[in-house]
């Protein structure tokens, strides 16, 4: 049985890349996209598309390549994503038009393009929230507000598309990508910082991009047909432990 047809936004680096590398080694086909030229280390099986979510035009054309390429779309997931550490005050228009756009209306604008193809026969959506969308991290948000939307977006997309197309979110915490690495240095201690946060986690581990990859793979899977419209928090128990600090008691 031919293996369906996986779309993954944002998949030159990062969680993206690792997605990407997962279905590959599943055996599935896949398109991926950025704004930028191919990757080097991008696996020659994958079909690369330069496109910027952002714009409706080129949503549907990744998907329009992707039938062409290798027949119906039968899994997306919206993974291109940027961050911004500012306040509400502190941001520009610019930058909120940047944040939102790729984050919140990238993530619609491939949900519409691809949903007529994932219809006929049915599939499966996946998209990349946060934790940051479930509570507010500081100074960011534009951020905040751009993963809250996609995890209300998951859960329109399920009630009024199934039974034919599942839709659930992937809401990771700290997984040590090129985007965490640049939170952390823009604390005062940077060192200090990483460490604190290392020390909330029961896991006793940030993340790591196969950690994201797994579950998304999962969620496109048969073996969770019976899931939709969920927001799955993978984070090491991050946001499970109370804010007060054992040293406090």
């Amino acid at each position: 049985m031919n293996k369906p047809v996986v779309i993954v936004t944002g998949g030159s680096r990062g969680i993206g890349l690792a997605i990407v590398e997962t279905f590959v080694a599943q055996g599935h086909p896949v398109v991926t996209c950025g704004r930028g030229a191919r990757p080097r280390e991008l696996d020659p099986c994958v079909e690369w598309v330069q496109a910027d979510v952002s714009r409706p035009a080129d949503a549907r054309h990744l998907v329009e390549c992707a039938e062409q390429r290798f027949g119906r779309v039968g899994v997306l997931v919206n993974n291109a994503g940027v961050q911004l550490e500012k306040t509400v005050l502190q941001t520009t228009d610019a930058e909120w038009d940047e944040v939102m756009g790729i984050n919140a209306r990238g993530t619609f604008n491939l949900c519409r393009a691809a949903l007529p193809s994932l219809l006929e026969e049915g599939g499966s959506i996946i998209n990349l929230g946060s934790i940051s969308g479930l509570a507010a991290d500081p100074a960011m948000a534009v951020y905040n507000a751009s993963k809250a939307f996609v995890h209300g977006l998951t859960r329109s997309i399920a009630v009024d598309h199934g039974p034919k197309v599942r839709c659930n979110a992937v809401s990771p915490g700290w997984i040590m990508t090129a985007m965490a690495h640049d939170a952390f240095a823009t604390a005062s201690d940077p060192a200090k910082a990483k460490a604190d946060a290392l020390a909330r986690h029961p896991a006793g581990r940030f993340g790591q991009p196969q950690d994201i990859a797994e579950t998304v793979a999962w969620l496109a899977s048969d073996a969770a047909r019976f899931i939709t419209g969920q927001c799955f928090v993978v984070d090491g128990g991050l946001t499970s432990a109370s804010p007060l600090q054992p040293r406090f008691f």
